[in-house]
């Protein structure tokens, strides 16, 4: 059974979200452990889960979460 790209996916585990979205770790590990109320998580069981859709919505209005690229020289 092939594996699911990742932009294909509807729930993703936070490390997979972090390197669809090119995103900072650490700002978006502090934002899911932080307690607010996110609409674009899931819980199964103990597990956290990222809804794809719905966090790139979030994402188009909180643009800092995005990994900032290196320097050009």
């Amino acid at each position: 059974m092939a594996k699911t790209e990742l932009g294909e996916k509807d729930l993703l585990n936070p490390n997979e979200t972090i390197l669809l979205f090119d995103l900072s770790s650490r700002k978006f590990l502090a934002l899911i452990r932080s307690g607010t109320q996110l609409d674009f998580i899931a819980f199964y069981g103990g597990r956290r889960l990222i809804i794809r859709t719905i966090f790139e919505k979030y994402l188009d209005e909180h643009t800092e979460l995005r990994r900032r690229k290196a320097w050009q020289h």
